[in-house]
């Protein structure tokens, strides 16, 4: 049996940015456990019951105007605070076919070519680039880059005999490998060219990738 993922790709978001109630019940959420309270300390507090604070986090029931004050009072926050997630704006990067913007990342070595497909640092605090790279026969091996964060190839076209760390391995079309991006890591050997690999590099958003 495969490995059970943490997160269900499937499941229904949590909170749609649409949704203004259900934006005010994760809003209020935050809130309560930044100030470490439960729900029945927090009802206690409002004067509501527990049953009704739930319906409000959980963006099943809309709250009078009375009800949104005397929340914003308890956890000790602006009454406009509460909305902050409805209108919070979303990143996206689209890019079209064959127009990925052709960059030289830092230690990028001769021959090796990178299109950059886009680039986005979301409100998770995570910057997130996706690389097209081809490497021919003008392109240097390169066993030995490093930078900070979390790096995804998918193979696409070719073979290589990829270093992480240690450790050699044998990437055909079809596969894949992720690896913490602060080894030594890259291509080793050549072994069948042209060599095209789709590149995901996450790291922090107050930190660049090297």
């Amino acid at each position: 049996m495969p490995e059970e993922l943490q997160q269900n790709p499937h499941k229904t978001a949590e909170f749609s940015e649409n949704d203004l109630l259900v934006a005010i019940g994760r809003q209020t959420r935050v809130f309560r456990r930044q100030k470490g309270l439960t729900i029945s300390q927090l009802a206690r507090e409002m004067g509501v019951s527990n049953g009704m604070l739930s319906k409000i986090e959980n963006g099943q029931t809309a709250a009078s105007l009375h009800t949104l004050q005397a929340l914003s009072q308890a956890l000790s926050v602006p009454l406009t605070s509460l909305f902050a997630g409805f209108e919070e704006t979303r990143e996206a990067s689209h890019v079209k076919s064959g127009t990925g913007i052709e960059a030289e990342r830092v230690g990028t070595r001769a021959g090796h070519q990178y299109s950059l497909l886009g680039n986005i640092a979301g409100s998770s605090g995570v910057t997130v680039e996706p690389y097209l790279i081809l490497l021919t026969e003008e392109s240097d091996v390169f066993p030995t880059f490093q930078h900070e964060g979390i790096e995804f190839l998918y193979m696409l076209e070719g073979q290589l005999a990829y270093r992480h760390g240690r450790e050699k391995y044998l990437l055909e079309p079809g596969d894949s490998l992720m690896f913490d991006a602060d080894a030594p890591h890259g291509p080793e050997r050549m072994l069948k060219l042209p060599a095209r690999y789709l590149s995901i590099i996450c790291y922090p958003k107050e930190n660049r990738a090297e």
